[in-house]
């Protein structure tokens, strides 16, 4: 029998294993602990001692770099009340490690498997993370972790996430009052109990709009821009639409820039290559992998997506109009399918834009002209943003002020105990 099959382990199988080496870990750092505090208070003549003084008052932590821009402008503010705190990051090249903040402290974790288990036995007052599946798969919730927090790096539903993705943490970061619904309902529905919303706007498109404000007038040469940035997953354009959309696209004579989700280029590689090659960057097509967005959306003057965050970003920052793909959404994985209410942003995109169908393919161009000039989805934009974006400008301050005052809580419940 080949010896590399004999070695194999199978993800699911891995994952279980991981989580019962962690589990045993855990136990053993657990007894340890309250033999070196026994230790300890016999060696002080059974005077009471301080038993967390390495705890970290603020942790941020994120699996990926690409969340620097999520985090920055809370580190910002935490930085200015003279705050400090450890980001942990699971990325060696995150911008993070080399932020300007004299209160922030970067830490790379190491990767995958090796941030997690050093979360897993993390000593800490509050966490702050966009990362889902919080004690369902490799990250576990830490006996030595008071409290940890949930902020979403999208201006969309909550329950967009896979299942249980949110089920574990103590509190949400929110925008919008369907959100707090979608939160409520599933807890509901799965006995769980209530956590901690606060409703707190959108730091990061705060800074995206200040931006944009400060920024000079995007150069386009009198051309129009169109900007085709599709989901990743079977549910997505390419998945659905294959190369001929940028078939359809190239024949409308606008310059086309094509930006995929960056975790196409890991899950959805070979896809992506035979694009690439097959409809090469030229002067009308070029394809975009800049990590901060902010360039090549002032640029375009109309976006085509699917279900992506991204959607929304465009809309209510740049207030302009977007093209939305009917992939037939697969509510199937996520928290979405839990629920009967309708998916909200499945509501927000017909009073934003045109909904894209194979039927209607060919006639792209005059849809492109159309949710440009036409003024009902302008005020539509307004509408939705309304919905999804309270708090506007914001985000940053009552974001750090629901932390603060959390951990004072925590603190002095500590004390009483």
């Amino acid at each position: 029998m080949d010896r590399n099959i004999l070695l194999y382990i199978d993800p699911g199988t891995g994952s279980m294993l991981f989580a019962i080496l962690i589990g045993v870990i855990g136990t053993l750092n657990y007894v340890l602990k309250n033999w070196i505090v026994k230790l300890r208070f016999t060696l002080s003549s059974g005077k009471k001692v301080e038993t967390n003084t390495d705890k970290i008052p603020f942790v941020i932590f994120t699996d990926d770099r690409r969340y620097w821009n999520i985090f920055d402008p809370i580190c910002r503010e935490f930085d200015r009340r003279g705050v400090d705190v450890v980001y942990m990051t699971a990325s060696p090249d995150d911008p993070a490690l080399e932020n300007p903040y004299e209160h922030i402290k970067g830490e790379f974790i190491g990767k995958n498997n090796k941030a997690f288990a050093r979360m897993n036995f993390l000593n800490a007052g509050i966490v702050l993370s966009t990362t889902p599946g919080l004690d369902v798969y490799q990250w576990k919730r830490s006996k030595d972790v008071q409290y940890y927090v949930h902020i979403p790096h999208m201006a969309n539903d909550i329950t967009s996430y896979r299942m249980f993705g949110l089920d574990y943490y103590d509190a949400i970061m929110l925008s919008g009052e369907y959100q707090v619904q979608q939160i409520r309902d599933l807890e509901k529905i799965r006995d769980l109990s209530a956590k901690d919303v606060v409703k707190v706007g959108i730091p990061y498109m705060d800074e995206m709009a200040k931006r944009l404000k400060a920024a000079p007038a995007a150069e386009t040469g009198g051309q129009r821009t169109v900007l085709l940035a599709p989901s990743w997953g079977k549910s997505s354009i390419f998945q659905k639409y294959g190369g001929r959309i940028l078939e359809v696209l190239l024949q409308t004579g606008y310059h086309i820039i094509v930006r995929p989700h960056p975790q196409s280029f890991t899950s959805e590689k070979e896809m992506i290559e035979k694009l690439m090659q097959d409809y090469p960057a030229s002067d009308q097509l070029e394809w975009n992998r800049d990590n901060d967005n902010f360039e090549v959306l002032r640029r375009t003057d109309i976006l085509i997506s699917d279900f992506s965050g991204i959607i929304f970003e465009f809309a209510f920052i740049y207030d302009k109009p977007v093209i939305y793909a009917d992939t037939e959404f697969d509510k199937g994985p996520y928290d979405a399918w839990w629920l009967d209410t309708p998916f909200w942003t499945f509501t927000a995109l017909p009073r934003i834009g045109q909904k894209l169908t194979k039927d209607n393919l060919d006639s792209l161009k005059e849809m492109i002209d159309e949710c440009i000039e036409e003024a009902k989805y302008a005020e539509g934009r307004e509408e939705t943003s309304e919905e999804a974006w309270e708090h506007k400008g914001e985000g940053a301050k009552r974001a750090v002020d629901f932390l603060l005052q959390k951990y004072e809580e925590l603190t002095q419940e500590e004390k009483g105990a």
